[in-house]
């Protein structure tokens, strides 16, 4: 079991406190053994004699708490057999129950209850919950292994031969229990989307055409690290004579994006500072998965595979980020927390000068003073006129930005 640290000491400050710790995130990306290593920190560090119940809706021995207040009577018996100690209530996949959102707020208002909760739709945290709880939740996205856990779990010491599996396999935790092996491997991840597809989009939102629906989330899982829009998308499906009205092809992509299987980044004119509304970029929200999906081969997706990767590690650090455009040309990545700010390009290699060139004029025509990175595979150091070149695998591993 690889101890998450950067998602616990998210979850540390507010341990014990009236607001209800909602972890969201792709199915199977590790939000219930999160959960599982909050308990021990809470027994280990914060509260020895804590008192705790888990309850995994999705598990067939649980279904009796599904209907609305048979779990609030199941935690309100134990927290009373409990006192004085404090009850901590863990429920994984807590929109399965009938009116849940209710049940969530009663808890929470119970002074020696300290509640958990965890989803894998991003829409959990709208509608009724989010007017329960204004201001008395914090929300936790849970994604696959970064590179550096992905090492852990793995035990490698040379982080290259690291990478280069990281790149074939992506960040699923399972994989770890497979060996990653290919087949197997592959076979789990396209099983794991196909259960996505049905259980949180089909039947969550009564799609009547699976078959639509699916060829549209491949379309977008393929062109991962692509500009395009809902036009590209309705331009391919009349190119493979389906007729699609574009509000459908508009609530397909919301639906796969609130499933976590991808997720669009807006584009920034550098100059006018402003948000341009056409054309975002779609990223997979793990690679590993998108190859199982979509086939193909690591070097035949070299460069978008790439930029998933660095995109990922920004957005699990707390970056928020953007594609921004400076005077025609493209900077892949925007990226500010807090008060700090840094762009970045990614590549495969720059061999060339051309592709040198590429790649630092567009941060050259930047026009302020914040910190520009190339990123890439090469193992010459290619920096200059202030701009740091440096090896993705060192970069992710960096835990100084």
């Amino acid at each position: 079991m690889v101890l998450r640290r950067d998602f616990l000491e998210k979850i540390r400050p507010f341990v014990g406190l009236d607001i209800v710790k909602v972890a969201t995130g792709l199915r199977r990306s590790g939000k219930s053994v999160l959960m599982q290593q909050v308990r021990d920190m809470i027994l280990s560090e914060i509260d020895p004699a804590g008192k705790f119940i888990y309850v995994n809706l999705e598990e067939d021995e649980n279904s009796g708490f599904l209907p609305k207040g048979i779990l609030h009577k199941h935690v309100m018996a134990a927290v009373e057999k409990n006192r004085p100690a404090k009850t901590y209530v863990f429920i994984d996949e807590v929109s399965e129950m009938e009116e849940w959102e209710k049940t969530v707020n009663s808890l929470r208002t119970k002074k020696d209850v300290d509640v958990y909760i965890t989803g894998s739709n991003s829409k959990l945290l709208s509608g009724e919950l989010a007017t329960y709880l204004t201001g008395r939740y914090v929300e936790i996205k849970v994604c696959p292994f970064s590179f550096g856990e992905f090492r852990t779990v793995r035990g490698d010491e040379e982080v290259d031969s690291a990478f280069d599996a990281y790149l074939r396999y992506g960040g699923m935790p399972f994989l770890a229990h497979l060996g990653y092996k290919d087949e197997p491997c592959r076979e789990y991840l396209s099983d794991l989307y196909a259960s996505i597809l049905m259980k949180d989009i089909v039947r969550r939102h009564k799609v009547r055409d699976a078959e639509l629906l699916s060829r549209i989330i491949r379309y977008v899982m393929s062109e991962s690290g692509h500009v395009f829009s809902a036009a590209s998308i309705l331009r391919y499906l009349k190119h493979e004579h389906r007729s699609v009205a574009f509000d459908t092809v508009m609530n397909y992509l919301k639906f796969g994006e609130e499933a976590y299987l991808f997720s669009s980044v807006k584009r920034e004119d550098l100059v006018g500072k402003r948000i341009l509304a056409v054309d975002d970029k779609f990223f997979a929200v793990d690679h590993g998965m998108r190859r199982a999906v979509v086939g193909g081969t690591v070097a035949r997706d070299i460069d978008r595979t790439l930029e998933s990767i660095v995109y990922r590690e920004f957005v699990r650090r707390g970056y928020e980020v953007r594609i921004g455009r400076v005077k025609e040309k493209e900077v892949d990545f925007v990226c500010e927390r807090g008060d700090s700010r840094m762009y970045v390009q990614v590549a495969y290699v720059m061999e060339s000068e051309a592709t040198r060139e590429r790649e630092f004029s567009a941060l050259m025509a930047v026009p302020d003073q914040y910190p520009k990175f190339v990123l890439t595979l090469d193992r010459v150091d290619f920096s200059a006129g202030g701009i740091v070149h440096r090896r993705i695998p060192d970069f992710l591993l960096d835990r100084s930005w």
